[in-house]
């Protein structure tokens, strides 16, 4: 990759003097990422094809989002740009600790602050992605329209595409028709989500301050972010503890976590392939109960 290019455009766009240090470092399966040095400090750079600009567009409008909520910290974006070839974001570099999970219950607290900024309809105000696929935000104004056509239909008709077994389609497709079943009574506000909520997209700084990152948001059911944060392993007990101590999920959430992860796991399907299928099956078993 000519990163030299990149470079080139960072100290253009952000007025920042990189020096000759450059430090790949891990930043999952999609984008390639770089520790830069530079006379203002540190910087996160995230580096794509050309192709992933309108994801970076997404990513930064969404931490602007969270970041103006006040609840939450978040890298801030330092300058967003591309070539002719490369798209890249730039972020504030943050210096975790090894360990998060001291900071678990105080991350809890600090979400369900975040969740309580609301809006008047389910969506936002563009489309942005999950992971590196397309996820339509059009507002809607009943919950379970929008998370019926905008997430689970949506992810369906491009699993179906990307080889979903006839047998998985049916029962999705099933769960779809029939999902004002999971609800009842309740119907949730409007809640400043972060999106895509899994463990790797969180960490705590040396004095305790947890930060999330590489967000999908939009309004949708606080539920939603709950849920993906149990999907991988979970955040332990002290984070949905502060969550409940700050505010108490609704009765019945538990049946919906199942639905919520759904949408999740046909994401990994249509990104990763078929080593989901076996969650995506276990998961259509919950909810056929």
């Amino acid at each position: 990759m000519a990163l030299d290019q990149v470079l080139d455009d960072l100290e253009r766009e952000a007025g920042i003097a990189c020096t000759a240090e450059v430090r790949a470092v891990g930043c999952g399966s999609i984008n390639r990422a770089y520790r830069v040095e530079s006379g203002a400090g540190p910087v996160f750079l995230k580096v794509n094809t050309i192709e992933g600009a309108a994801m970076f567009a997404g990513e930064a409008a969404g931490l602007e989002a969270i970041r103006e909520a006040r609840a939450v910290e978040t890298p801030a974006v330092v300058a967003l740009g591309e070539t002719d070839d490369f798209a890249w974001l730039a972020l504030e570099w943050i210096e975790f600790r090894a360990d998060p999970q001291p900071a678990a219950e105080r991350l809890g607290r600090e979400l369900a602050a975040m969740h309580a900024h609301t809006g008047s309809y389910f969506g936002w105000h563009r489309d942005n992605t999950i992971g590196s696929t397309p996820q339509p935000n059009t507002p809607t104004e009943e919950w379970i329209d929008f998370w019926r056509d905008r997430r689970l239909g949506f992810q369906l008709e491009l699993a179906v595409r990307n080889g979903l077994p006839h047998e998985c389609e049916r029962r999705v497709r099933e769960v779809i028709g029939g999902v004002e079943r999971y609800f009842g009574d309740y119907r949730p506000e409007p809640s400043l989500l972060h999106g895509d909520l899994w463990g790797g997209n969180w960490g705590a700084t040396r004095n305790g301050v947890p930060y999330t990152f590489d967000p999908a948001v939009y309004f949708g059911d606080r539920e939603a972010d709950l849920a993906m944060t149990r999907l991988f392993g979970g955040f332990g007990e002290p984070f949905y503890k502060g969550y409940q101590a700050a505010w108490p999920l609704a009765p019945g959430w538990k049946r919906r976590v199942a639905l919520y992860n759904l949408y999740q796991l046909l994401n990994h399907f249509n990104l990763f392939g078929s080593g989901y299928l076996g969650r995506i099956r276990e998961v259509l078993g919950l909810l056929d109960r």
